[in-house]
């Protein structure tokens, strides 16, 4: 329930505080005191989306506080609990600040919140409705989540949902494999004849850097093998070795007598013979290397030439042959396996599709049944309002099939028997609006407790008994809670529980709008100036203590 309202430099409102009763509360003015400033100051706390330029002019910033009482289990729990948030007490406290450049910012119980936040908690605080809805009664695209949320469909709606989205992935699945088998067809011929050469030539990685190098030692071979073949002899026959021996001998059998003087040359003319058989044995290797078969370069340069061919004709390093060879394998597996693929890929789709119409048909008959209830509920409802001959019907049809199922709903009326039907904002007249709308507000709210309900001139053009069958539903309506009602028929602000009358007055010249809580007395006022206008007759007195009256 909301509690109280506070406004400050709000348009026209320089300071306002509202306290709200249980019941029904009545806001009456003239036109243009400033009642719709008060909806619009409270859209903003809630995080509505409404007019830019609700700062007072001259001032800094305007703020409007809203203080609900909240019971028990109350939905707005769950948001709160979402942010780490719980109102112990029952008490919501809802802030927020609109400068004068534009900036917003949004308090929930003193903590720091976005206006999303603010739009959740709207949602099960507050309905507002009007003549003119804009919450979706009167727009056929919004009747199916209506009839939806009346019937507590949403069980059924998230799974056809989700059966819908594994549908379609399942689609883009099997479209996207055939349209990879389709490509892979058009290449077949090229990757099999491909992959033909790869296979027969069977390039590895790292193999053109050894194969050149091979080569060119082969290349190179000739000339330095007489070269090399002449060092092998020099060191191995022509007696290099054999002296260093007879000299190294020498010196070990003199060592004994020359004091250590000999030492570091043995040792020299030791190490130099290492070396020395280091060195024979490096230029056999290198000699046993450079002998080879002409044919063996032949061979190599052919196999060189034929992998550097095939890099070029593909357009890639030698290096990424293997790797291109592979993926090449795999595009033809994957061709000689599409077949398969796809018969499994249309089998999966069968099945999710046989599950969606399924849950479709399910979600159809469980709408059907939901709006039966709905045209029956409806019925009851328009009876005390003055409309028992005019027919509410909610016709289902099949539509395009979609997340939502595939249903089209559309709220129809006719007005009088016989008349044809058609849709809500066409058929009705202003008037007959009016109560339509209402008892359509309240067949589609009847489960949500704990919500302030708020109707904007519900009552417009209806007058008399009519008025009065309106007043009394509203009343009885906010018997189960709480209802705002701002109307300019005196017969429904006479059923109202408490009365607040909007008026405008000129401050050091400044137009400023207030509210005034109305006690008897100033009732019979304001409910004679709705009667007669601005001059207010005893007669009009009277009868508005009739009114009170009855």
């Amino acid at each position: 329930m909301l509690r109280s309202l506070d406004i400050r430099d709000m348009l026209i409102i320089d300071r306002l505080e509202l306290e709200f009763q249980p019941g029904l509360n009545v806001l009456t003015g003239e036109t243009g005191a400033g009642k719709s400033i008060l909806l619009d100051s409270l859209g903003f706390v809630l995080g509505w989306r409404g007019r830019a330029d609700l700062v007072r002019s001259g001032a800094a910033q305007g703020e409007v506080t809203a203080v609900f009482d909240l019971p028990k289990g109350h939905d707005a729990e769950e948001v709160l609990a979402e942010l780490g948030m719980d109102t112990d007490d029952g008490e919501l406290i809802l802030r927020r600040v609109n400068t004068a450049d534009g900036r917003k910012t949004a308090w929930v119980n003193d903590r720091r919140v976005s206006g999303d936040v603010l739009r959740r908690l709207s949602e099960v605080l507050v309905e507002l409705h009007g003549q003119h809805d804009d919450r979706g009664l009167l727009n056929p695209r919004g009747h199916r989540v209506l009839l939806d949320t009346f019937g507590g469909l949403e069980p059924q709606l998230a799974k056809t949902r989700r059966l819908w989205k594994e549908l379609a992935a399942a689609r883009k699945a099997l479209a996207a494999a055939e349209a990879e088998q389709a490509a892979l067809k058009d290449e077949e011929e090229f990757l099999r004849h491909a992959v033909g050469e790869f296979d027969a030539l069977a390039p590895e990685p790292g193999e053109e850097a050894k194969l050149d190098a091979e080569r060119r030692l082969m290349q190179s071979a000739e000339k330095i093998a007489a070269d090399v073949a002449k060092a092998h002899q020099a060191i191995s026959y022509d007696g290099g070795e054999g002296m260093l021996s007879d000299a190294l001998k020498w010196l070990e059998g003199a060592a004994e007598k020359a004091d250590g003087r000999l030492d570091n040359a043995i040792e020299a003319l030791g190490r130099a013979l290492n070396e020395l058989a280091e060195a024979q044995s490096d230029v056999e290797d290198c000699i046993e290397a450079l002998r080879f078969n002409p044919h063996e370069l032949e061979a190599v340069e052919e196999r060189l030439f034929a992998i550097r061919g095939l890099a070029r004709k593909h357009n890639v390093l030698a290096d990424d042959l293997p790797a291109l060879a592979d993926d090449l394998r795999s595009k033809l597996a994957a061709l000689d396996s599409g077949a398969g693929d796809i018969a499994a890929l249309d089998k999966a789709v069968a099945e999710v599709e046989a599950a969606y119409d399924a849950a479709a048909g399910r979600l159809s008959a469980a709408r059907t049944k939901a709006a039966s209830e709905l045209d029956t509920l409806m019925a009851r409802e328009l009876a005390p309002l003055k409309m028992e001959r005019a027919v509410f019907s909610t016709e289902i049809t099949e539509g395009e099939p979609g997340a939502e199922g595939r249903d089209a709903v559309a709220f129809t009326v006719a007005t009088n028997p016989g008349a044809p039907s058609g849709p809500l904002g066409k058929i009705a007249s202003g008037g007959e609006l009016s109560r339509f709308l209402l008892a359509l507000k309240v067949c589609l709210t009847r489960d949500q407790s704990g919500v302030t309900m708020i109707f904007d001139e519900i009552d417009r053009g209806v007058g008399g008994a009519t008025a009065d069958a309106v007043g009394r539903r509203l009343k009885s309506l906010a018997e189960e809670g709480q209802v705002l009602v701002v109307t300019h028929s005196p017969q429904v602000a006479a059923l109202g529980g408490h009365h607040w009358r909007v008026a405008k007055r000129v401050e050091n010249g400044v137009t400023l709008s207030e509210v005034i809580p109305l006690d008897d007395a100033a009732r019979v006022d304001e409910l004679a100036r709705m009667l007669s206008g601005d001059t207010i007759s005893e007669a009009a007195r009277e009868a508005a203590r009739s009114l009170l009256a009855g």
